[in-house]
């Protein structure tokens, strides 16, 4: 009986997780298309890899891939899981279809500025150069995006964004040097 219950309330909330989908096609339809901060989200997802594909390592390509998707991988993993703990949000939605997890941070900004930031001085201390790119990813990014309403830390404190950020930069720059790349045959 307990099993045919729970099967009863998991439709019930797939029901509302629908009726709260429908809710933020209508808040974008009517309140966020026309405006500026929608128009730049829109962009935040397409011209970090336009400007990433025009000036990547070309040489590097596949390796900086599998950085920027593990970096998707994992903050995609973060962010769903501190949303669903209510950690914090995201008032500004671009694209309504499953609103938390379309967003340009996890599919553009976050891979692509982790790509940049491994091709660029490979030879410096990877500590170092993740600690610089978490400082700003975390107290520049995330500050700005809290000031213009694209993310609402609440009682998040921006030096658990600065762990985050350096943790994925530092994973990304470990599968990047992974050796055992080989053609398959």
């Amino acid at each position: 009986m307990a099993f045919e219950k729970g099967l009863a309330e998991s439709e019930k909330a797939y029901n509302q997780l629908h009726e709260v989908s429908s809710l933020f096609a209508k808040i974008v339809r009517e309140d966020f298309l026309s405006t500026w901060q929608w128009w730049f989200g829109l962009a935040l997802f397409i011209i970090p890899w336009i400007v990433w594909f025009k000036f990547r390592k070309k040489d590097s390509s596949g390796r900086l891939l599998l950085g920027g998707l593990l970096t998707i991988l994992i903050s995609l993993s973060l962010d769903l899981a501190a949303l669903s703990l209510g950690l914090w949000s995201y008032p500004m939605v671009i694209i309504p279809l499953a609103p938390f997890l379309f967003l340009p941070y996890h599919f553009s900004l976050a891979p692509v500025a982790v790509m940049f930031a491994l091709q660029i001085k490979p030879k410096m201390n990877p500590l170092l150069k993740g600690i610089i790119f978490a400082s700003i990813a975390a107290f520049g990014g995330m500050n700005f995006f809290n000031a213009i309403d694209f993310y609402n830390p609440k009682k998040w404190s921006t030096l658990y964004d600065f762990i985050i950020f350096f943790t994925i930069y530092y994973a990304a720059y470990l599968v990047t040097k992974m050796e055992s790349y080989t053609k398959l045959s």
